[in-house]
């Protein structure tokens, strides 16, 4: 059984940068693609970004592109989003998930970590 464990949230200033880690356990995340997601009070979730299983691939939602960068590392079974210029509108719980389709956004994510709290605040 996947179980994911995210870390690294917390409150920051606007311009500031965060890691967010996805740590996981009982497989290894190189048989899933993984998707970092969020939800704001009173927003729908929106998918922030997502790599592949092998790590070529990647993608960013428009709000994040150039700012955040998902990345991998096999060795330590971990995948980090991290996140520059933080805004205040990129406040929000982050969640990373795992799919097993290997490829971003096929929409299986089957497995999900508890979510972080993201605050950009002056």
């Amino acid at each position: 059984q996947l179980h994911l464990v995210e870390s690294g949230g917390g409150l920051v200033q606007p311009g500031g940068s965060l890691r967010l880690s996805c740590v996981a356990s009982g497989y290894s995340l190189d048989y899933f693609a993984i998707g970092w997601f969020r939800q704001a009070p009173g927003k729908e979730r929106e998918g922030v970004s997502c790599i592949s299983s092998s790590g070529v691939s990647t993608d960013y939602a428009d709000s994040v592109r150039g700012r955040f960068t998902i990345s991998r590392d096999a060795a330590k079974n971990t995948v980090y989003l991290q996140m520059n210029s933080l805004k205040p509108e990129d406040t929000a719980v982050y969640y990373c998930a795992a799919d097993p389709g290997r490829e971003c956004w096929t929409m299986r994510f089957d497995y999900w970590a508890q979510g972080t709290q993201v605050t950009v605040s002056s």
